[in-house]
């Protein structure tokens, strides 16, 4: 059974002709996380690899910083329920991490934070550096992962990656539950993240950026379009945006000094 893709009877008109055919559609999964016995959030996802993605949203959502601080974590598939229990026990107040957070550095693109994205968003410092075939080769590997996205249009990716190889890819409904699986892989295999890479499929917000800030990865590298929040915000974290990446075209949105050819770094 694919859990990511589910076969349907519909009917396709092409080019004049109607005909019944079966496609492939995207699955879209309600997930519930309970967290020590308190309903915290659901979310609609593709049904792969939950227990990364639980993980991933805890972290994302500061609740955790390690593995070792969740006591214990269940998933019911059949009933859509994640059931975790924190060593740490704390009272949580829903509202406190959907509420908009208004700072005092007026201007600044970091105004526009919730209040639990001011205490988990870091500052990226990493002096990863990548060619710019480097670019074009890991966003290569990222597609060829790609089957789901291929059989449905309707899934992201997002590619956990060094400057040479892809290291895992995961697909999802949702462009911010795909990079939460993998934060979640990265905490649970306690793998660094200073000198890794993201390779994404999906659009560069200021969602995604601020993701990869808490993740810790200083380069995006993206097929598709960014934001203007997203530029400001990646500029603000030091992160560097690489998005249009398509055939021999790229554009560097922001901290280009991560990104040279044949050694050589270009400067803004």
């Amino acid at each position: 059974m694919n859990n990511v893709r589910h076969p349907y009877k519909i009917i396709k008109y092409n080019g004049g002709t109607i005909s019944p055919v079966e496609d492939e559609i995207a699955i879209e999964y309600p997930l519930t996380i309970f967290i020590d016995g308190e309903e915290f959030a659901t979310m609609v996802c593709t049904p792969t690899h939950l227990e990364e993605l639980v993980i991933g949203f805890l972290a994302s959502e500061g609740l955790i910083r390690l593995h070792s601080e969740i006591e214990s974590l269940s998933i019911d598939e059949n009933l859509g329920f994640a059931h975790v229990s924190l060593k740490n026990k704390q009272s949580i107040n829903k509202d406190f991490y959907s509420k908009r957070f208004i700072g005092s550095c007026c201007g600044k693109s970091r105004q526009f934070y919730f209040h639990n994205d001011v205490r988990t968003a870091k500052t990226i410092t990493s002096k990863m550096t990548l060619t710019i075939e480097q670019c074009f080769q890991l966003m290569n590997f990222m597609q060829n992962q790609s089957t789901d996205f291929k059989q449905t249009g309707g899934v992201h990716n997002a590619a956990l990656c060094t400057a040479d190889e892809l290291i895992i890819s995961r697909t999802d409904i949702g462009r911010h539950n795909a990079l939460d699986k993998v934060y979640g892989y990265c905490i649970r295999e306690k793998i660094p993240r200073a000198d890794k890479i993201i390779a994404f499929s999906g659009r560069l917000s200021s969602e995604v950026l601020l993701k990869v800030a808490k993740i810790g990865i200083g380069i995006i590298l993206s097929k598709s379009a960014p934001t203007t929040l997203g530029i400001d915000l990646a500029n603000d974290l030091g992160i560097t945006m690489v998005g249009f990446i398509r055939k021999d075209q790229l554009n560097i949105y922001s901290h280009p000094e991560r990104i040279g050819t044949e050694g050589r770094v270009p400067r803004p």
